[in-house]
Order: C-alpha cells, then sequence, then structure tokens
C-alpha cells in the first residue's frame, strides 16, 4: 500500500497528470456522466495541491469533458444523442477537408501504411482485442490527419474523437466494428486510385454519417432515441 502521503503521480507537470488521471477515471467509467466530482477527495487521493486540479479541470471544461458550476461544483460531462449527431457532423467536415488538403502528400508507403493498419484492425478484431482494433483505427486517422500544418483542427479533432471514445459504452458490437473496416478498406481503396473528391465525400457522407451509423450507436452508447424519433436498433 502507498503511504498516503506519497503522490500517486509523477513526472510530466501535475497538471498534465491530474487531467490524464481524470479523463482515465471517465474513460473507465469510474466517474460517470452528471456525476458531482469531490474535489477535496481527488486532492487528497492524488496528494496534490488544488492548483494543478482546478488548471486540469478548466481544461477538461474548456474541451466540454466537465462543466463547472459556480457554487455547484464540477459536474461531469454525459453525451446525447443529439451531441454525438453534431459531433460527427463536425469530425466528418474537418477530417474530409483535411483529408482534400493533404491528398498530394500522401505517397505509395502511406498507401502502403494504410492497408497495413487496417489488416491489423481486422486481426485485432479477431482476437477481440477491442483496445488494439481501437488504437489502431486512431492510427489509420491520423497517419493523413498529421500531414496537416494546422495543429488547431487536429487539436479539436483530437478532442471531439476523445468525447465520443471517453463515454461510457454499453458493448463493443462486432457487426459494427466489421462494418467501419470495409469503410477502411473503401476509403483506402479510393485513396490508392486517387480519387480525392470521392474519398472525402465518402469518409465525410458514409464513415462520418450519422444517419448511416445511429443504429449502432444507439445500442453502442445504450442511448435513447432522440425526441421524435422512434427507431431504435
Amino acid at each position: 500500500m502507498k503511504h498516503p502521503e506519497t503522490p500517486l503521480i509523477v513526472n510530466k507537470t501535475l497538471k498534465e497528470q491530474v487531467y490524464e488521471y481524470l479523463r482515465d477515471a471517465m474513460r473507465r467509467g469510474e466517474l460517470k456522466p452528471g456525476s458531482v466530482l469531490d474535489l477535496d477527495m481527488t486532492v487528497k487521493q492524488l496528494g496534490v495541491s488544488k492548483t494543478p486540479l482546478r488548471d486540469a479541470l478548466l481544461q477538461l471544461h474548456a474541451e466540454g469533458f466537465v462543466v463547472i458550476l459556480p457554487r455547484r461544483g464540477v459536474i461531469v460531462s454525459g453525451l446525447s444523442l443529439k451531441d454525438i449527431r453534431q459531433i460527427y457532423e463536425i469530425i466528418g467536415a474537418l477530417e474530409s477537408a483535411t483529408l482534400i488538403h493533404v491528398f498530394d502528400k500522401l505517397r505509395p508507403e502511406d498507401h502502403d501504411s494504410l492497408e497495413r493498419i487496417v489488416a491489423e484492425m481486422r486481426e485485432a478484431l479477431g482476437r477481440e482485442d477491442y483496445d488494439l482494433y481501437f488504437r489502431k483505427n486512431l492510427e489509420y486517422h491520423r497517419l493523413f490527419l498529421n500531414l496537416s500544418e494546422n495543429e488547431m483542427l487536429k487539436k479539436s479533432i483530437e478532442t471531439f474523437r476523445l468525447r465520443l471514445d471517453d463515454f461510457p459504452r454499453r458493448t463493443w458490437i462486432k457487426e459494427w466494428e466489421e462494418a467501419l473496416i470495409e469503410e477502411h478498406v473503401e476509403i483506402t481503396r479510393l485513396i490508392k486510385a486517387g480519387k480525392k473528391k470521392q474519398a472525402a465525400d465518402y469518409l465525410r457522407d458514409v464513415h462520418w454519417s450519422f444517419e448511416k451509423q445511429k443504429p449502432f450507436v444507439v445500442r453502442f452508447y445504450d442511448l435513447s432515441p432522440e425526441p421524435g424519433h422512434h427507431h431504435r436498433a
């Protein structure tokens, strides 16, 4: 057992470590949407002062992970189906625009890397290693996103992706992951064929189409349909 005065976090800045600790707690479902964060307990548990905690919370608030309410404390943010719809629309628009912008920077070795990553996604899914599948999915998109020099754009996409990925989910849906792999296959095919507009359109209008993915989204996050929508997959 660690000594109670021994900080659980070391290296980097304290603010960065507190931020990562809270994000991990959200990802694991230890901090659930709608719950109020006990600041005194968090400070004691981590063995830090309130300053790095405050700074981490300000960043989490700016990114939408928590809401800071005067006199009411800090509440962990949830995601509604409407929120997810809007995030899909934003990511789709930003990723497709980025792909158009960096398309001519993609080299044959990048095409090979995209194919390799898709194969690794398929292999991970076959082993039901969903954590690896998730990491490879991110690696695929980052391969072309990282060719952009627009750091604010990349940061925005990354933040929205993390909002989706950190939101508590009920289960993995293998048929959805299999369908997403085939979408990555098609994106890769279009990129290799030099079809810039078609690849970007497919990325936006199919891969990040909320309407197409909605039946799986509802099941994945165990959410209720939006008002006025009665379908539930």
